[in-house]
C-alpha cells in the first residue's frame, strides 16, 4: 500500500502537469485534461483534482486560488499558528487603533460609541487571564462564556487563547437544561455571565460541581449574592477579577497549533447538544484562507450582533482582529439594531437571510405605499442599475442620488461589504441588496464542524443562486446518494452529498466517538448531509438535505418525523408530510385525511359535496383540520416554528404503490416533495399573501 507521502507527491505531480505556465504573466492558463476533469480558464472558480477515489471517479474540487496545496496559515504571515499569535500580531501592528466599541454605559444609558484600542484590549486580556490563574485554573481548563456580544466576551476569549484555556460559548437563549448539560459535559471550571444569566446558574448551582469561579460582567461587587461555603464556588465581578489579575500579572502560557481552542456546542433537534472540538490550527487555516478572497482593512468598521456563540460570527471576529478592523457591538436588542447602525455607520455588515428579508420587505413596503410616481421612479432606477451590474457596467450615479442613497442611509450609508450565511439567501434578495446598497454581497456556506466557511462566492461574481467555490483550506467531493437519485454522473450538473476534507475539519465531537464516526469517515471526509451540485466554473449550489432534518429561514432546525408523530394524534389525519426549507420561515403540511372522520364532520356542519376530493378542497375543511392540528401541537408543547401554518388535504393515501412510502411505511421525502411540488408552492404563495413581511420576488 502507498504511504501518504507518495500519494501526496503523485497528486502534486499530476496537478503540476495540468497547470501550464503562460507566456503572459498577467493571466495563468489552466487547460482541460481527460483524466483531470474540467479546468476553467475565463471563469475558473475551482479545479478538479486528478485523484482517484474509491468509486474510481475523478471528482475532488479545490479552490482555483490554491489548487496545489490546502492553506493552513496566512500567506503573508506563516509564523502565525494560533489565535494567540494572531492577536499578538494585531496588537503589534495596530496598537492605537480602535478595536472594541460599545454604546451602553455602566448605568444602563445609551450614548455614542466608546472604544477600547487594540493595545488596551491586550492589557485587559492579560489581566483577565492572570485573574483566572489567580483562582487556580491551570492550562487546558474549560471556560464558559454565557453572555451576549459585548467587549468583555472578546477580552475573555483572547485571555483563553493567551493562557491556553478552552473557551466554551453558551448561547444566551439556551434553556437551563441545555446550559446545565454543557457545563457538566465540558467540565467547565469558570463561567462568565451577566446578572440575568447568573440567576439561571444559581438555580442549579449544586448540580454543576466542576465550576470553581463565576464571573459576573456588568454586576457590582457589593450587589452580588453571597454563596454558601459548601458550594465551593467563588462569585466575583468582572471588574474585581480584572484588578486581581492586573495586580498579579502572569506570563502568557501560549498554546500550540494542535491544542484545542474552543468547544462549540451545536443545538441538535433531538437528543443533547454536541460539542464540536476545534483547534487553533483549524481556526487559523479557515480564516487565513478567507483572506485570499475577502479583503478587510484597518479603516473598516464592523457591527457585531450575530451571536458570538455561533461559528459564523466567531470566525468573522478572528479575521477582523487580524485585519485591524474596529468592531462596534449592538446594544443587545435586535429591535434597536437600526439605531445602532445609524450611529456606528459600519463599512462591513454580516447577517443572515432572515434580516435581509426584513430589510427587503421594509423597503418594498415603503415603495409600494409611496405613490405612483415614486413607485415608477424606483422601478426604473432598480431595473437600470440591475442591468448595468449584471452586464459588468458601471451604473449611472444619478440613480443613487435620486433613489438609493436614502436606502443606503438606513444602515449608516457607508456599507461596502455585505456577507450572508447560516441558511440560503434567495437569489432575488441577493440581487435586490446589490442594487439598492451598491456594494459587494457575498454568500457563504459552512458549518461548525468545518470552522465556518466551506465555500464562498468570489467578489465580482454577479451570478446569484449559489454559494461559491471551495475555501482554499479544504477540498470537496460529492458522494452519490442513489436512494435520492443524486450521483456525480448526473447531467448537466454532478450532484451528491457534499463531503469536505482539509485542515479546517474539526477533531470530533467531545466525548462522543459514536456520533463523530457517523459524520467523519476513515479518509478524513466530513459528510455534511447537504446535497449539492456543481455549476459551470466550479461553483456549488445547495439543493437538498440528505437527512430528515432541515433548517428554516431563520436558522431553526426541524425534525419532521417528530412533528408528524405529534400530528398523528389529530382525528382528521390518516398520514401527514411536513415540509419546510431554508427559504421559508414556516412549515406547511400535506394531509392524507381519514375519510370517515371527514364525512362525519361534513355532515355535522351541513356541508354538501360530491366526493371526498371536493370536500378536501373546501376552505372550511382546511380551516377545521388546521385548527385541530394547532390544538394537538399545543398539547404536545411544540415550539411555535414547529406548527404547520398551512395545509393541503388530499383524499389519496400515501402508499408504496404511488411511490410515497418505503416498504417499511416511512414517507419518502424527496419523492413526496416532488409529488406535491405544486401544492407546496401554492401554500407558500398563500402564506406570503397573508403576511406582507414575507418577501416576494420582484
Amino acid at each position: 500500500m502507498e504511504d501518504s507521502n507518495s500519494i501526496a507527491g503523485r497528486r502534486l505531480t499530476a496537478i503540476h502537469s495540468h497547470l501550464l505556465t503562460s507566456t503572459d504573466n498577467t493571466h495563468s492558463q489552466i487547460e482541460t485534461n481527460s483524466t483531470a476533469g474540467e479546468f476553467f480558464d475565463e471563469q475558473r472558480y475551482s479545479v478538479v483534482l486528478p485523484e482517484k477515489l474509491k468509486e474510481g471517479k475523478w471528482n475532488v474540487y479545490r479552490s482555483a486560488r490554491s489548487p496545489l496545496k490546502l492553506l493552513t496559515r496566512f500567506p503573508d504571515h506563516p509564523d502565525i499558528e494560533t489565535l494567540h499569535d494572531s492577536f499578538v500580531y494585531a496588537v503589534d501592528t495596530y496598537p492605537d487603533y480602535k478595536y472594541l466599541g460599545s454604546r451602553v454605559r455602566v448605568d444602563g444609558t445609551v450614548g455614542e460609541y466608546k472604544w477600547m484600542t487594540y493595545g488596551e484590549t491586550a492589557t485587559a486580556r492579560s489581566a483577565i487571564g492572570s485573574g483566572l490563574q489567580y483562582y487556580g485554573l491551570s492550562k487546558g481548563a474549560c471556560i464558559g462564556l454565557y453572555l451576549i456580544n459585548r467587549p468583555e466576551w472578546m477580552v475573555a476569549d483572547h485571555a483563553c487563547s493567551a493562557y491556553s484555556y478552552v473557551s466554551v460559548p453558551l448561547y444566551d437563549t439556551l434553556g437551563p437544561d441545555a446550559v446545565k448539560y454543557i457545563i457538566n459535559h465540558a467540565d467547565l471550571q469558570a463561567v462568565f455571565c451577566v446578572p440575568s444569566t447568573l440567576n439561571i446558574l444559581l438555580s442549579f448551582l449544586s448540580e454543576i460541581s466542576s465550576v470553581r469561579v463565576i464571573v459576573v460582567v456588568g454586576g457590582v461587587e457589593e450587589h452580588l449574592p453571597s454563596l454558601p461555603q459548601t458550594s465551593g464556588v467563588k462569585l466575583v465581578s468582572y471588574s474585581k477579577l480584572f484588578s486581581q489579575g492586573h495586580n498579579n500579572l502572569k506570563p502568557f502560557c501560549p498554546p500550540k497549533s494542535e491544542d484545542i481552542a474552543t468547544i462549540c456546542y451545536t443545538s441538535g433537534t433531538t437528543g443533547t447538544p454536541k460539542g464540536v472540538v476545534l483547534t487553533h490550527g483549524n481556526l487559523i487555516a479557515s480564516v487565513a484562507a478567507m483572506t485570499l478572497s475577502i479583503k478587510f482593512n484597518s479603516t473598516d468598521i464592523y457591527i457585531s450582533y450575530l451571536p458570538l456563540a455561533h461559528i459564523y460570527e466567531r470566525a468573522n471576529q478572528i479575521m477582523l482582529s487580524y485585519c485591524g478592523v474596529a468592531v462596534g457591538f449592538y446594544q443587545g436588542d435586535n429591535l434597536k439594531l437600526m439605531d445602532d447602525l445609524a450611529v456606528l455607520r459600519p463599512t462591513l455588515f454580516c447577517s443572515v437571510p432572515r434580516l435581509y428579508n426584513r430589510i427587503y420587505a421594509g423597503i418594498m413596503n415603503a415603495v409600494n405605499t409611496s405613490g405612483v410616481l415614486k413607485h415608477r421612479l424606483f422601478t426604473a432606477a432598480y431595473n437600470s442599475k440591475k442591468q448595468a451590474i449584471m452586464t459588468g457596467r458601471k451604473p449611472s450615479p444619478i440613480w443613487d442620488r435620486l433613489v438609493f442613497n436614502k436606502i443606503k442611509a438606513k444602515i449608516g450609508g457607508r456599507v461596502r461589504f455585505m456577507g450572508s450565511g447560516a441558511s440560503p439567501l434567495s437569489p432575488d434578495i441577493m440581487d435586490f441588496l446589490r442594487v439598492c446598497f451598491g456594494c459587494s454581497v457575498i454568500e457563504g456556506y459552512g458549518m461548525t464542524e468545518s470552522c465556518s466557511v466551506i465555500t464562498i462566492m468570489d467578489d465580482g461574481d454577479n451570478l446569484s443562486g449559489h454559494v461559491g467555490s471551495p475555501n482554499p483550506a479544504c477540498e470537496i467531493k460529492l458522494d452519490d446518494v442513489p436512494e435520492m437519485n443524486y450521483t456525480s454522473d448526473d447531467q448537466p450538473h454532478p450532484r451528491g452529498e457534499i463531503c469536505v476534507r482539509g485542515p479546517i475539519i474539526f477533531q470530533g465531537y467531545y466525548k462522543d466517538e459514536v456520533q463523530t464516526r457517523e459524520v467523519l469517515d476513515d479518509e478524513g471526509w466530513l459528510h455534511t448531509g447537504d446535497i449539492g451540485l456543481w455549476l459551470p466554473g466550479g461553483r456549488l449550489k445547495i439543493i437538498d438535505r440528505k437527512k430528515n432534518i432541515f433548517k428554516l429561514a431563520q436558522g431553526e432546525y426541524i425534525a419532521p418525523d417528530k412533528i408528524e408523530n405529534v400530528y398523528a394524534k389529530c382525528r382528521f389525519i390518516s398520514q401527514s408530510f411536513i415540509y419546510g426549507d431554508s427559504f421559508n420561515s414556516s412549515l406547511v403540511a400535506i394531509i392524507s385525511v381519514d375519510p370517515d372522520v371527514m364525512k362525519d364532520w361534513a355532515a355535522s356542519q351541513g356541508i354538501k359535496y360530491n366526493d371526498l376530493g371536493q370536500l378536501c378542497n373546501d376552505p372550511r375543511a382546511k380551516a377545521a383540520v388546521l385548527a385541530e392540528m394547532d390544538v394537538v401541537a399545543r398539547e404536545a408543547q411544540l415550539r411555535g416554528f414547529e406548527f404547520a401554518k398551512a395545509v393541503t388535504l388530499v383524499a389519496e393515501p400515501f402508499s408504496v404503490e404511488n411511490g410515497l412510502l418505503t416498504p417499511t411505511f416511512k414517507v419518502k421525502r424527496p419523492q413526496a416533495k416532488a409529488y406535491f411540488a405544486k401544492e407546496i408552492s401554492n401554500m407558500y404563495a398563500e402564506l406570503s399573501a397573508m403576511d406582507p413581511t414575507l418577501h416576494k420576488p420582484l
